[in-house]
């Protein structure tokens, strides 16, 4: 039952943001497939289950024989697919009908002076079984998980003795079938409550953050508890982005599906949004004009987000405004760097995102470009003859890295035995 539960929950001190970056919506089609794939494990969890030694006394008319039934394990089992349905509100309602159970194992009775014992086959037919869960987090942004409610019934069982004097207390099975079903019954739901238990220990100790690379993590945290519905199962996850060195939350309000903007505000505050092309890199393509205009001068160039950049999400489409700055600097024959002038090259690029590989990914183009001169100390020119060339250095250098970036993708939560197969990622509404 326990690794059933795991399987239908997905596993995703903070001040959270009231709009999540992440949803995450569990449908009725994605409940029936778990449930599908749960009784798989189900079967197999079963099967390696301990079950306690029982013990007992049976009166059979002339005195009481202590018995006890020890060494037990599970045979076989016919796990019929359960019911599984959201509980509005609260979480989920279990069920399962004509669940039957092989068990063998041994036996010792005790009847005043005489002492016996031998092995016995027991087998549990037609047992019902009703589970509430109530699904909730925690003040951690866990998901949490209590058994609410839980009902076991047998219907029928059977149990044979063998070996040493069973012979005697076979014609006595009905005295001890009855009773043996009675403390079956009485186990069941305290161990699928320990089973839930061992789930809810389990939630809690799940990691909330985790590193992207070496200069981000990324918060998945709930921001609420789960949204449960007749119909399906809703998690929001705050999906923030942090410098590892110098966390801080973003100077911006959170807004619907801020993930990757909280991820370019973390480069960006870390100058991991800036890159140096040196003389050798100018002296070639695309740059060449730049030593026709200032011949005999070796040059440095600074590219660079002046500010943040900014993901807008458009039905179809997402764009991106990166405010870039180039800054080029000569260098002097004593190696010092003198500033030349500083150019605002305003990019905005549009794509699209997508699922592969486990992990969300995306793939930008140059949409449009514009080139102003914003400073200069060596006076006034225009800026016309080094538009084309920075409008290919934008696309070699700051295109080149954010594709990069967008290719290596961000892992996407996943739990175990089920994983993403031809998705299709979809944006359908404006989230800026």
């Amino acid at each position: 039952m326990l690794l059933f539960l795991i399987l239908l929950l997905p596993c995703t001190n903070h001040a959270f943001g009231l709009n999540p970056a992440i949803k995450a919506v569990l449908a009725s089609k994605g409940l029936k497939y778990g449930t599908h794939i749960g009784t798989d494990w189900m079967h197999e969890k079963i099967l390696s289950m301990k079950v306690p030694d029982v013990t007992g006394g049976v009166y059979i008319g002339f005195g009481t024989v202590k018995y006890v039934l020890d060494g037990i394990s599970v045979s076989s089992c016919d796990v019929p697919e359960p019911s599984v349905n959201f509980s509005e509100g609260s979480g989920l309602k279990i069920v399962i009908n004509g669940l039957s159970i092989a068990v063998r194992g041994n036996w010792h009775t005790t009847f005043g002076i005489i002492t016996d014992g031998g092995s016995f086959d027991l087998a549990v037919f037609n047992l019902d079984l009703t589970l509430l869960v109530d699904i909730g987090s925690d003040d951690k942004g866990h998901m949490s998980i209590l058994s609410k409610y839980c009902s076991a019934r047998i219907n029928s069982a059977t149990i044979n003795f063998h070996g040493g004097a069973s012979w005697i207390f076979q014609p006595f099975v009905d005295c001890f079938k009855s009773r043996i079903k009675a403390l079956i019954e009485e186990k069941i739901c305290p161990l699928v409550d320990q089973h839930v238990a061992d789930l809810e220990q389990y939630l809690t100790e799940l990691q909330v953050s985790f590193q992207i690379d070496p200069i981000v993590v990324l918060d998945v945290p709930l921001t609420n508890a789960p949204l449960i519905s007749s119909s399906s199962l809703g998690l929001d996850l705050k999906g923030e982005f942090y410098s590892i060195k110098s966390p801080k939350e973003p100077p911006f309000e959170a807004k619907a599906f801020d993930l990757f903007n909280s991820a370019s505000y973390a480069y960006f505050d870390t100058g991991h949004l800036h890159i140096t092309v040196t003389d050798e890199m100018v002296s070639h393509q695309p740059l060449l004009c730049l030593p026709k205009l200032f011949p005999n001068m070796l040059m440095l160039l600074e590219v660079y987000a002046r500010e943040i950049p900014m993901f807008s999400f458009l039905p179809g489409e997402v764009t991106l405004d990166f405010p870039g700055a180039v800054k080029a600097l000569a260098i002097l024959p004593n190696r010092t760097l003198t500033p030349l002038f500083k150019l605002n090259a305003d990019s905005l690029f549009s794509g699209k995102v997508y699922i592969s590989e486990g992990k969300l990914k995306g793939l930008m183009e140059l949409k449009n470009f514009t080139l102003t001169l914003a400073s200069s100390e060596i006076g006034t020119f225009q800026t016309a003859a080094l538009e084309k060339g920075v409008n290919m250095l934008m696309k070699i250098s700051v295109l080149s890295v954010l594709n990069a970036k967008l290719k290596e993708g961000i892992a996407l939560p996943t739990i175990r035995s089920l994983n993403f197969v031809n998705s299709v990622l979809k944006v359908q509404q404006v989230c800026i």
